[in-house]
């Protein structure tokens, strides 16, 4: 099933939902309506007359208002909402649009799916007092022509006694159901055709909606209205010969789509691309692009954070009502204002997506700023990897550009659900920041942009590393391992330790082996010698006997497992494991007090 099946699924699998109101949650929309931002709120008695009226305040939420298929895509033309308008349409200074709209009130009120609500209303607007009544109420103001200063701002209604406790007309879902029945019938007179959507022969849509995404109003996901261009490549003679859908199912998949989007994609916007991730059913189900494990769980060990992530595994696929329950993935982006493309679509399995989630955070995982063990975010290996250092609230970030950050996220998601390998390009700029620690500020803070670099860039590394050798990479130090890069790593954070353990407390400036990284990363042994004579002359005569003949043994034993490998190679630039190395020497290094003095004892 495709994308707008699985949206009519997700709406028909949440029917009961339809047009209710949840704070803090979008309204699902009934077919034949939109969400829509009201102005004004007019209150009416049932017999017609004028109550009251207020500004609608802008922390209010959109309601879903009745809409045909021509109004609900209207731009400059006259074209009336059946309810709810704009005061140009609802009051009588402008003779067009005021017709267009009692006619077609009328039409509904008359006919056999009226509803009382429509009847007071049709009353009132009749009454040709809508201007005066707002004035008078102070609601709005007229020009020096009597036209309303802002004559595009939205009305809705609410009637007194009728539908108590609730008497506003987006609030009644039998009036929800008399316009579906009412429009439904005018449409009967329309062309039907196959729905290749239902494959049911159906009354079909001649328009679709839009405003899918709230930035991109515009923009459609359906459309062929270019009749004098090229939009059907000689193919064909008109549009419906390319493509047929009913009009219930393509109100269900828009509306459903737009649901999906406004409750957990508008927060995953990224330069206009949206990404979205739902259970068709309603499942609660993690997101793509978000953690998969709990980020609030600290482990430290490899076996404890595998085994988080397996509860968490489990967990997910408890909730799962069947095995073969579905996950939907979709990312969108607003090509040009008026047109909406699907980026990347794919559907699985919940368990085999769950799966996967899971295996992409066993192998790209390292340990974090705090010492324990996770997996940086998509977001956070874009924006390390691509990123530019900026300032915002006094607090350094790295902010990549956001139709690259779309893009480059795009290619993670897929990477992480299909099970495509880690891109080289986003591995190599990580390695590549990660070896210029003088391009930031405070390299040596624990929560310095660098370290979060190389923390990104270590994760990364080690789910390249699994990906294209299976190499499972281990996050505890390998003493004897066998590849040069991590041994110049291990190298290159001893000389580090080395300097820093004759600073005085108040010493914030970075050693030399650091300022020396980026030239370390491309000729190590020639590098490793120059830092090594640097120590001998300024630090190594500052440390303690134990502590001295402590590192100098630790570098001897390391220099002996470069030496196995042939001299050719000793200058050559290092791979990107060299990190990895450096990273866990380290944290070994770095262990408590106690744990160090009882290392220089045991000399």
């Amino acid at each position: 099933m495709g994308l707008l099946q699985k949206a009519i699924e997700t709406y028909d699998a949440h029917s009961q939902y339809v047009g209710t109101e949840v704070a803090g949650h979008e309204i699902l929309v009934p077919v034949s309506h939109i969400l829509a931002r009201s102005d004004i709120e007019i209150v009416l008695e049932t017999d017609g007359r004028f109550s009251s009226a207020r500004l609608v305040g802008k922390e209010e939420p959109k309601i879903p208002i009745p809409v045909t298929e021509e109004s609900a895509g209207r731009t400059s033309g006259a074209c009336a909402h059946p309810l709810c308008d704009q005061l140009c349409y609802i009051c009588h200074y402008q003779e067009e649009k005021h017709g267009l709209y009692i006619n077609q009130l009328t039409d509904w009120a008359v006919s056999t799916y009226t509803h009382s609500m429509l009847i007071s209303i049709l009353s009132y607007v009749k009454k040709n007092t809508v201007l005066e009544d707002l004035v008078r109420a102070g609601i709005i103001t007229l020009d020096e022509n009597g036209i309303p200063v802002n004559e595009k701002m939205m009305i809705r209604w609410r009637v007194h006694g009728i539908g108590t406790p609730n008497d506003g007309c987006w609030q009644q879902p039998s009036l929800f159901q008399a316009f579906q029945n009412w429009y439904l019938g005018k449409k009967e007179k329309e062309q039907t055709a196959l729905c290749m959507l239902t494959g049911e022969n159906t009354l079909l849509a001649l328009q679709h909606p839009k405003g899918i995404i709230s930035i991109k109003g515009n923009a459609k996901l359906i459309s062929a209205n270019d009749t004098s261009g090229f939009t059907y490549r000689g193919r064909f003679t008109d549009d419906l010969q390319a493509l047929t859908v009913g009009y219930v199912a393509s109100q269900k998949a828009h509306n459903a789509l737009r649901w999906i989007i406004a409750e957990q994609g508008v927060k995953n916007t990224l330069g206009g691309r949206v990404f979205i991730c739902w259970n068709p059913k309603g499942v609660e189900i993690c997101h793509a692009v978000g953690p998969f494990g709990n980020r609030n769980k600290v482990s430290i060990k490899p076996s404890d954070y595998r085994q988080e992530l397996k509860n968490t595994l489990n967990g997910y696929l408890s909730q799962l009502p069947e095995k073969n329950s579905s996950v939907v993935i979709a990312a969108f982006d607003a090509a040009t204002t008026g047109r909406l493309s699907v980026t990347y679509y794919n559907e699985l399995m919940g368990s085999d997506y769950l799966e996967r989630l899971y295996r992409w955070d066993e192998h790209c995982c390292w340990f974090g700023m705090q010492r324990h063990i996770q997996s940086p975010s998509l977001y956070s290996i874009v924006n390390c990897a691509f990123g530019k250092q900026i300032t915002e609230k006094g607090k350094e970030l790295l902010k990549a550009d956001e139709k690259i950050l779309g893009q480059q996220m795009q290619r993670l998601i897929a990477c992480r659900v299909d099970g495509a390998h880690m891109p080289t390009d986003i591995m190599r700029a990580l390695v590549n920041r990660a070896s210029r620690p003088e391009a930031y500020k405070n390299p040596g803070a624990k929560d310095s942009l660098w370290q979060k670099i190389l923390f990104t860039a270590c994760a990364v590394i080690r789910k390249y590393r699994y990906d294209y050798f299976k190499e499972e990479c281990e996050m505890e130090l390998h003493t004897e391992n066998p590849d040069r890069s991590y041994q110049f790593g291990r190298l290159l954070a001893v000389f580090e330790k080395v300097e820093r353990s004759t600073y005085t407390n108040d010493e914030k400036r970075e050693p030399y082996a650091i300022r020396m990284l980026s030239a370390f990363s491309q000729r190590p042994m020639y590098i490793a010698n120059n830092i090594e004579q640097h120590l001998e002359r300024a630090y190594f005569s500052r440390l303690s006997p134990a502590s001295r003949n402590y590192y100098k043994k630790l570098i001897g034993e390391i220099l002996e497992q470069i030496y196995l490998t042939p001299q050719a190679e000793w200058n050559l630039a290092l791979k990107e494991t060299y990190l990895m190395g450096y990273y866990l020497q380290r944290n070994e290094l770095y262990k408590s007090k106690k744990e160090e003095m009882n290392e220089e004892v045991a000399l």
